[in-house]
């Protein structure tokens, strides 16, 4: 087994612990009413997108979400939230620098002894939910679950529909398609770009992501016999026959979006394997990026 699947086999545990650890880091985590932003790079900008998006339909107040590298300083907030896996990775630290004793800070993270420890005001750890694959997977589904339980938005179903995801078999003849999309709305937008990037990174698969509304508008005309489309969460209505008559195949979300996207891990996995490829060893990747000064 690598890494990367050792590690995804174990988010439903990751998961019950976040959520019972939220209380802990409750004065850490955004307060309701606060203007948040919340920054991250690679996987962890699409986790701060969904956390984002689900903070604002919940009413907690204006919440965006930025690459760390995009922040607009222009802007004020009474809080930005950065996710972090490794604590390392230069342009969260540069950026959490420039915010000092100007903007409160928050780090997410899975290593307590790597810089972001010193360069944030307030610290939420999840070194449980640490890997050593170069891939994300279990780190930032236990963040986003973090954030949701403050939000108080997780639900324990989300943890049965995980286990759910990791035992189904995948769709016959889904990890021989040629190329995938990945549809999400209101806050699965993001994890929609998060299991693009799964199958980019660990399977050098085609793939794309879209808001579900947006596919219509040409990234539809791509889809075709030996194509895939995996919606997480509710689609819109008359979507799937569109995307069936064109003859592609049409995938639905059943479970928990979250749950979902453990699904999508699983077949950037399988489809990894069926090109000879290790997961564990992406073409150019680092765990975390480190640029020179």
């Amino acid at each position: 087994m690598t890494h990367v699947e050792d590690e995804l086999t174990s988010q439903p545990e990751c998961w019950t612990r976040a959520a019972a650890e939220a209380g802990r880091y409750a004065e850490a985590l955004p307060a309701p009413g606060e203007r948040v932003a919340l920054v991250g790079c690679g996987t962890s900008y699409f986790m701060a997108q969904a956390a984002a998006a689900l903070r604002e339909e919940a009413g907690q107040g204006e919440t965006d979400a930025f690459a760390a590298s995009e922040f607009p300083h222009g802007r004020d907030y009474d809080r930005v939230v950065a996710l972090t896996r490794s604590g390392t990775t230069t342009e969260v630290l540069d950026l959490l620098g420039r915010l000092k004793g100007r903007t409160r800070t928050t780090a997410i993270t899975a290593d307590p002894h790597t810089p972001v420890t010193t360069a944030a005001d307030d610290l939420a750890v999840l070194d449980f939910a640490d890997e050593r694959s170069v891939v994300q997977t279990r780190f930032a589904t236990t963040a986003l679950t973090l954030l949701r339980a403050h939000l108080d938005l997780h639900l324990d179903a989300a943890v049965t529909d995980a286990r759910t995801a990791l035992t189904e078999p995948l769709p016959e003849g889904l990890a021989e398609c040629a190329q995938f999309t990945f549809l999400g709305r209101g806050w699965t937008v993001g994890l929609a770009h998060e299991a693009g990037l799964k199958m980019r990174e660990a399977a050098l698969a085609w793939a794309e992501s879209y808001p579900a509304m947006e596919y219509r508008h040409g990234p539809i005309s791509v889809t075709t016999s030996g194509t895939a489309t995996w919606m997480l969460g509710a689609a819109p209505e008359g979507l799937a026959e569109q995307v069936r008559s064109t003859g592609g195949t049409w995938i639905e979300g059943r479970l928990d979006p979250l749950a979902e996207l453990v699904r999508a891990q699983r077949l950037a996995v399988a489809v990894a394997a069926s090109r000879g490829l290790d997961p564990d060893s992406p073409r150019h990747l680092t765990r975390s990026v480190i640029l020179a000064p």
